[in-house]
């Protein structure tokens, strides 16, 4: 099997010749990610904006970020990233906003207002939507990462890849597999990292950054988090957490703390996992992970959140022993499902 028969590029072809179209007609384009971005957010935006400098020199491109922060330390060796403007900051009223790795417009968040703002808007993503908010949509919950959208529409409507562009795009989908060991480290990711690796990118690099290069101050928190991880429902369900007072005491700062919910998927027997972390505003945010055939998403989404069935999130108002108090059940109830149906499917028939 080659590339062509993984690679169906005229799926989109319409929405991506209508994409085209839309940047093409545009003297000011906008590109932004959702808030708190991690790597697939940071490298699609960069990625496509890399790309599209590239091909339309005289056009105003802003790589926007949707809070007014910088980018999360790990992601900024990435070309273009000391060129993120945060989204509050921007002024303009652009011609075109394209949003990536974003279901929803409220997860733009300072981004929001900028897409009111625009005449028209486009969107890239890999999460399932309630509702759409762009011109023109390409979403495929089945991808692996938004990055591997960007890359095959850039692939489609022949836009030159460049060493740069690859680096920001595969950092994208090497973050959202998790080095290529969730669910969703399908064939079609593994191919497009190969086209990006031979257009130049440099997964030695993106290792190095992302994954080998902690602060000491983050392993000593880290190692708290580990103290604290609780199994309950037989060992199936684990869960820790990382209070404001701890990443004060170590000097972490919010963003360093994404990778901290994949020491909790690390045990072994677990099958679903929960961290949290407390945030400044009386409010805590909530990781979930599973392993296997689960589904995590709904329980995301019981509390306003989203995301994938192998990983979501959610923000919860109140304390880290409210929000145990209202996940913890979830999970559990939704690994005894899962049980129950195992048990089942093993009893013998009765005649």
């Amino acid at each position: 099997m080659d590339s062509d028969d993984l690679l169906d590029l005229s799926a989109y072809a319409d929405e991506y010749w209508a994409i085209l179209d839309l940047i093409d007609a545009a003297e000011k384009v906008a590109i932004c990610g959702h808030t708190s971005p991690d790597g697939d957010a940071l490298g699609s935006t960069l990625g496509l904006g890399l790309a599209l400098r590239g091909r339309f020199p005289s056009k105003d491109i802003t790589f926007l970020i949707a809070d007014d922060a910088p980018a999360p330390r790990i992601y900024r060796f990435l070309a273009g990233a000391d060129e993120l403007v945060p989204a509050a900051r921007y002024t303009a009223d652009p011609d075109l906003f394209i949003a990536v790795d974003c279901p929803v417009l409220d997860r733009l968040a300072d981004g929001e207002a900028v897409v009111r703002r625009a005449d028209k808007v486009v969107c890239f993503d890999h999460h399932p939507a309630r509702e759409e908010f762009a011109d023109v949509v390409v979403r495929r919950p089945d991808a692996a990462a938004a990055s591997v959208l960007i890359a095959e529409f850039l692939s489609f409507v022949n836009i030159s890849i460049d060493a740069a562009v690859a680096s920001s795009l595969l950092c994208g989908i090497v973050t959202d597999t998790g080095r290529f060991q969730y669910q969703n480290a399908d064939p079609e990711s593994f191919c497009v990292a190969s086209m990006l690796v031979a257009a130049g990118a440099d997964p030695a690099r993106i290792a190095l950054e992302v994954y080998q290069s902690q602060r000491l101050e983050y392993l000593k928190l880290e190692s708290v988090v580990m103290s604290r991880i609780r199994l309950v429902a037989d060992g199936r369900v684990a869960y820790s957490y990382a209070r404001a007072v701890d990443l004060a005491e170590y000097g972490v700062s919010h963003d360093e703390c994404d990778g901290l919910v994949d020491i909790v998927r690390s045990v072994m027997g677990v099958e679903v996992c929960l961290f949290l972390k407390e945030l400044d505003n009386g409010k805590v945010r909530g990781n979930l992970r599973a392993k296997g055939a689960l589904d995590v998403s709904g329980i995301a989404a019981a509390f306003n959140g989203g995301g994938h069935a192998a990983a979501a999130g959610f923000t919860y108002e109140g304390t880290i022993e409210d929000t145990l108090r209202d996940a913890l059940p979830m999970l559990i109830e939704l690994v005894d499902s899962v049980r129950d149906v195992e048990e089942l499917a093993c009893a013998p028939n009765e005649a």
